[in-house]
Formats: C-alpha cells, sequence, structure tokens
C-alpha cells in the first residue's frame, strides 16, 4: 500500500498552482494537496506536510524554515538551465514540456529516502569561495579582479572551475548554493 503524500503548495500564482495540483492529481496518486498564497498562511511549524513545492524568493526569505526541509522541497524556477544533479536541492524548471514537468517530479519524488546533502564547498578552494561569495553578491568579473587583486584571467578561470566542480551554471543556482552551504548570508545579496 502506497502512502498518501502530503503536499504543501506555496504559491501567488492561482494558475501555477491549479496545475501542478492537477500533474499531481493525475500521475502521483495517492497525494492530499494544501494550497498557500503565501508563507504566512502556512500553519505554524509547518511539520505536517512530506514535500514543500514553492518559488525560489518564498524559499529564500524564509531560509530558516526551508533549510532543514531543502531535500523534501522542491523550488519552483523558469530557468530552464537550473537544474539539480549534485546542487542538493530540487528545482522545478517550470517552462518545460508537461513529459519534462513528469519526470523532474518523479526524480523528485523517486529520492525519497535519499536525502544525503552533497557537501561540495569542500571541494572548492579558499580563493573559489572568495570567488562565489563575490559572484553570489552581484559582483562582475572586473570588480571581482579588482577586489581580489587578480587578473580578469585568473577570475574567469575560478569561475570555469567552480561552475564545472558545482554542476552550476546560472548565477542565480550559484547564489542559491552559496547561500545554502553558508558561503554568504541572503542578506548581502546586491
Amino acid at each position: 500500500m502506497r502512502r498518501t503524500k502530503q503536499i504543501a503548495i506555496i504559491l501567488s500564482d492561482t494558475l501555477q498552482s491549479t496545475g501542478l495540483q492537477s500533474l499531481l492529481t493525475d500521475y502521483f496518486p495517492p497525494v492530499e494537496i494544501t494550497d498557500f498564497r503565501t508563507f504566512g498562511d502556512l500553519p505554524e511549524g509547518g511539520n505536517d506536510f512530506h514535500y514543500y513545492l514553492t518559488k525560489a524568493d518564498t524559499f529564500i526569505l524564509n531560509i530558516d524554515f526551508f533549510l532543514p526541509r531543502h531535500s523534501r522541497t522542491l523550488i519552483l524556477t523558469p530557468d530552464n538551465k537550473v537544474s539539480s544533479p549534485g546542487t542538493g536541492y530540487n528545482y522545478l524548471n517550470t517552462g518545460s514540456s508537461k513529459e519534462t514537468l513528469i519526470e523532474q517530479l518523479q526524480q523528485f519524488f523517486s529520492t525519497e529516502g535519499n536525502n544525503e546533502v552533497v557537501e561540495r564547498n569542500k571541494e572548492l578552494s579558499l580563493r573559489e569561495k572568495e570567488v562565489l561569495r563575490l559572484i553570489a553578491q552581484g559582483s562582475t568579473n572586473k570588480d571581482i579582479a579588482d577586489k581580489l587583486n587578480i587578473s580578469l584571467n585568473t577570475v574567469l578561470t575560478h569561475r570555469k572551475n567552480i561552475t564545472a566542480r558545482l554542476g552550476i551554471k546560472t548565477v542565480s543556482g550559484l547564489t542559491f548554493y552559496a547561500i545554502m552551504n553558508g558561503l554568504i548570508s541572503s542578506d548581502l545579496i546586491g
């Protein structure tokens, strides 16, 4: 007998929420879905759910709640370049085809019980961590070179190495990674 998945959808977009509910009900039964328009609507503690589906801004603004639940949280993003492998975080690319959305949801639900976080930041050198912090703060390559007193080519090499090691290619993905791994506070994002 399959366990009913208790899912909290935290989205202000009614159409997106309704579409997700339809996909989940049709392709991943049995599910019990509760829809919340804002994070503040979630019952205090919010621990009654197996899974949480929300947008990146809600995730970041409520990081203290989601961080211990990150392996059970699916972050909706319109950026088809963001991917989950190796990051320890789960993304649903909302601009994808229906078939791709179903595959991404299947992958998310199939990782249940396998919630190990990949701590790849240990693989980064101290200098790469410094570069990553500055990237997450919105610094340009030239700004990073000036602040760290290194050449622009060295910055580009560090960026290439960081993206290769982490498997994350977008600035938003690198910023998520830096916040989730304690390399930067969300207050410092500019």
